[in-house]
């Protein structure tokens, strides 16, 4: 029988927070999972060239491999390429959404974010544990093959916030563009 003593051999301790700093606890590992969870990036080239922190491949690799061996992410071969292997989130990686939720809420209060990259994090905060929820059915779909609620209809989440974003983007580009003519 395991005791809490033992579950935290290997570790600094047991505590709950200490030990999920220890595994996604990197700005790396965050940055990967983000751009899993809100940018639907699943294959390594995806994720080393379209974020926009520029992670070099090597560390992209020592992180993919680290939240595969954590069980954040799981690895597949991809079926439309014999050469291209597919991550996908697991459910310990979905259930990371109301962390990124809160994370981005936090850091969008006291950090200077920009409007279009705090979007996603205002309306999710906005939404709350409601929209969590169905942003992680939503993951579930995508990333599990959970089959989607037949009663659901229009955008998923991820959909949503993608077009909040766009919309965020078009308005700042309509603007620019009024201060040139204007």
């Amino acid at each position: 029988m395991n005791t809490k003593n033992e579950v935290a051999t290997g570790h600094r301790s047991g505590c709950p927070i200490n030990l999920t700093v220890e595994v996604v606890g990197d700005k790396w590992s965050l940055i990967v999972v983000r751009d899993m969870m809100f940018g639907n990036k699943r294959h390594f080239r995806d994720l080393l060239t379209h974020s926009q922190e520029k992670i070099a491949s090597n560390i992209l690799a020592d992180r993919l491999r680290r939240l595969t061996a954590e069980g954040i992410v799981s690895k597949a071969d991809d079926p439309s390429h014999k050469q291209k292997a597919i991550y996908s989130l697991t459910e310990k990686g979905i259930e990371l959404v109301p962390v990124f939720a809160m994370i981005g809420a936090w850091g969008s209060k006291w950090l200077p974010v920009s409007e279009e990259l705090s979007i996603r994090a205002r309306l999710l905060e906005e939404g709350g544990p409601p929209l969590w929820e169905e942003f992680m059915d939503d993951l579930r779909v995508a990333h599990m093959g959970v089959m989607p609620d037949p009663k659901k209809t229009g955008p998923d989440v991820r959909e949503r916030l993608q077009a909040a974003y766009e919309a965020v983007l078009a308005r700042q580009a309509s603007g620019r563009a009024s201060e040139v003519t204007g």
